[in-house]
C-alpha cells in the first residue's frame, strides 16, 4: 500500500547546506553544457543533420545543449513504433505502470538540485522558481501514480440478480504531448506521464527553447523501467512535425500547453477525420490567461500589494497564471499602487547565479521584443509608475514594470503579454471590480483580497475563472491541492493535478456478464 500523497517540499535556500548543494549541482550542469543529444524512438538513439540549439537566456553566448531535430520521416517512424508499443503497454498491470512513475519520482528527488540547475540554465529560472518547477514534476509523478491505483478497478455500478456489471477505464492509444518552455520540467513531465500511466503511448515534442531537460527526463523514465517505444522523444518544428502528428490517423489524443492562437488552431485541426482514422481525437489544451488580482476596499492592503507583486513578477511574469492585472477599489487605489511600486522597486533582476536573485531573464529575443513593444503601448494607454527598461546585450532582461490608470478595455488590460508587466485599473465598487475582472476572453486564475464575507461569497459565484484564490496570490497551484485549468479561451479546464485528470486519457467501458 502506497503512503498517503503529500506534495514535494520546497527547498529553503536560507540554509547554507542547501545553498552549497545547489551550487554544486550548478557546477555539475555547467560541466555538461554544450553536449549533443539524439532523438529517442523505440529506445533507438537517432541523430539528424538538422539541430535545435538551446541557449541560456541569461547569457546568449552560452550553449546549454544541441539536440537533433525530428522531421516527418522520423515522426512517422515514431508514431508507428508508439502504435505497436500500445498493443502490449495497454495490457500492463496499472499498478506496475504506477510503480514506474513512483520509481522515477524517487530518482528525480535524489537529483532534485541537478534538474533545477538545468532549469536555471535552460529556462533562466531563479533558484526558487526552478526548485518549485522540479518539485511540481515530482508531484505529478507521485500523484498520477496514486490516482491510477485508485482508478484501476473502475467505478462501482449496479448489478441485477444473475448478472455482474463492471465499469472500467481503458487506454485510448497514441498521445501527442506538446509541452511548453515556461514550466519546462513540471508541465512537460505531467503531460507525458498522465497518458503513460493510463496505458497510452507518447510522442513527446518539447518546446524548442527547452529540449534538454526533457531529454534528461526521458532518460529517467527509461531507467525506471519504462519499455521501449512507450515514450518517444522527438523535438522538432511545430509546422513540420507538430501538424503532421496532430493530423495523423493513428493519433488518438493530443495534449498541448501554449498560446491561445496555436491551441485554437490545433483544436480545429484535431476535429478533422483523416483517411484511415476510425475514431474521434481527444484534445486537452491549456492556452493562457489574462489574470486579475481584485482588491476590495475592506482588505489587508499590505497583503494586497504583496499578492499583486508575487502574481505579476514571479518568473518574470512568464506564467499563464500570472496576475498581469490589478483591479483596485477606488477608495484604496492610490495606497495599494504606492505600496506595489515600493515593493517592485526593491526586487532584484539579473543572472540567476545566486539564491537571492528574484527575477531572471525572459526566455528569448522574440519574447523580449514583444514585451518591450507592450511597454511602449502602456506608455500611450496609461501612466508608467516604475520599470519599463530592457537590456538584451548579454541576456534578455526586463525590469518589473507597473502601469497605472488603464481603461478596462485597453490592450494592456486585454492581451496576454507573458512578461513582467502589471496594469492597474480603478473600480468604482466591488461589483464593478468583478465585472472588469471578467471582461477578457480568458478565465484561468484570479485572486480576491477582501475581509468582506458577502463580497467573498459573491466572487465565488461571479468571478468566472477555473482557479480562484482568496487573500493570496493567483499563481502557485500545487498538484493534488489546487487542480489547475481554466474557463473560456484559457482551454478545456482539464484540471491538471486533480482527481478527474487521468480519466480524460481513457475510455469508459461497461462489461456485463450473465451468470
Amino acid at each position: 500500500m502506497l503512503p498517503l500523497y503529500q506534495h514535494e517540499p520546497f527547498t529553503d535556500f536560507s540554509i547554507e547546506e542547501n545553498r552549497l548543494a545547489f551550487e554544486k549541482a550548478l557546477q555539475l550542469v555547467e560541466s555538461e553544457l554544450g553536449k549533443e543529444y539524439p532523438l529517442i524512438v523505440g529506445g533507438e538513439r537517432i541523430t539528424t543533420e538538422e539541430k535545435i540549439t538551446s541557449i541560456n537566456p541569461a547569457n546568449k553566448r552560452e550553449v546549454v545543449g544541441i539536440v537533433s531535430k525530428a522531421n516527418q520521416n522520423i515522426a512517422e517512424k515514431a508514431i508507428q513504433v508508439a502504435d505497436q508499443a500500445f498493443n502490449t503497454w495497454r495490457k500492463v498491470n496499472p499498478e506496475e505502470r504506477a510503480n514506474i512513475l513512483i520509481r522515477a519520482a524517487a530518482m528525480i528527488r535524489r537529483r532534485k538540485h541537478e534538474f533545477s540547475a538545468w532549469l536555471v540554465k535552460e529556462a533562466g529560472k531563479p533558484w526558487k522558481e526552478a526548485d518549485a518547477d522540479t518539485a511540481e514534476a515530482i508531484d505529478f509523478l507521485e500523484y498520477y501514480g496514486r490516482q491510477m491505483i485508485v482508478l484501476k478497478d473502475g467505478k462501482q455500478i449496479n448489478s441485477r440478480v444473475g448478472e455482474n456489471n463492471r465499469y472500467i477505464y481503458t487506454p485510448i492509444g497514441v498521445c501527442i504531448t506538446i509541452s511548453p518552455w515556461n514550466f519546462a520540467f513540471a508541465i512537460m513531465a505531467g503531460t507525458t506521464v498522465a497518458p503513460i500511466v493510463t496505458g497510452n503511448t507518447v510522442l513527446l515534442k518539447p518546446a524548442s527553447t527547452t529540449p534538454i531537460v526533457a531529454y534528461k527526463f526521458v532518460e529517467v523514465l527509461e531507467e525506471a523501467g519504462l519499455p521501449k517505444g512507450v515514450v518517444n522523444y522527438i523535438p522538432g518544428s511545430g509546422a513540420e512535425v507538430g501538424d503532421y502528428l496532430v493530423d495523423h490517423p493513428k493519433t488518438s489524443l493530443i495534449t498541448f500547453t501554449g498560446s491561445r492562437d496555436v491551441g485554437v488552431r490545433l483544436y480545429e485541426r484535431a476535429a478533422k477525420v483523416h483517411l484511415g482514422q476510425e475514431h474521434l481525437k481527444r484534445v486537452i489544451v491549456e492556452m493562457g490567461g489574462k489574470d486579475t488580482v481584485v482588491v476590495d476596499c475592506e482588505a489587508d492592503l499590505d497583503l494586497a500589494a504583496q499578492s499583486i507583486v508575487t502574481s505579476a513578477f514571479g518568473f518574470s511574469g512568464q506564467k499563464c497564471s500570472a496576475g498581469s492585472r490589478a483591479v483596485v477599489h477606488e477608495a484604496v487605489y492610490d495606497e495599494v499602487l504606492e505600496k506595489v511600486v515600493a515593493l517592485t522597486e526593491a526586487l532584484t533582476v539579473g543572472k540567476p547565479t545566486t539564491h537571492d536573485m528574484y527575477m531572471g531573464p525572459v526566455v528569448d529575443q522574440g519574447a523580449f521584443n514583444k514585451i518591450m513593444s507592450y511597454v511602449e503601448i502602456g506608455k500611450e494607454e496609461g501612466r508608467l509608475m516604475t520599470g519599463g527598461q530592457g537590456d538584451d546585450s548579454e541576456g534578455f532582461f526586463i525590469q518589473p514594470t507597473v502601469f497605472a490608470d488603464l481603461e478596462p478595455k485597453s490592450r494592456l488590460m486585454q492581451e496576454e503579454i507573458f512578461g513582467p508587466i502589471v496594469a492597474f485599473s480603478k473600480a468604482k465598487n466591488f461589483e464593478d471590480a468583478i465585472d472588469i475582472a471578467n471582461n477578457t476572453e480568458y478565465g484561468l486564475t484570479g485572486a480576491v483580497i477582501s475581509h468582506n464575507r458577502a463580497n467573498i461569497e459573491k466572487a465565488k459565484q461571479d468571478f468566472h475563472v477555473g482557479n480562484l484564490y482568496f487573500n493570496r496570490n493567483c499563481t502557485g497551484a500545487i498538484v493534488g491541492y489546487h487542480p489547475f485549468g481554466g474557463f473560456k479561451m484559457s482551454g478545456t479546464d482539464s484540471k491538471a493535478g486533480g482527481p478527474d485528470y487521468l480519466i480524460l486519457h481513457m475510455q469508459a467501458k461497461t462489461i456485463s456478464e450473465m451468470y
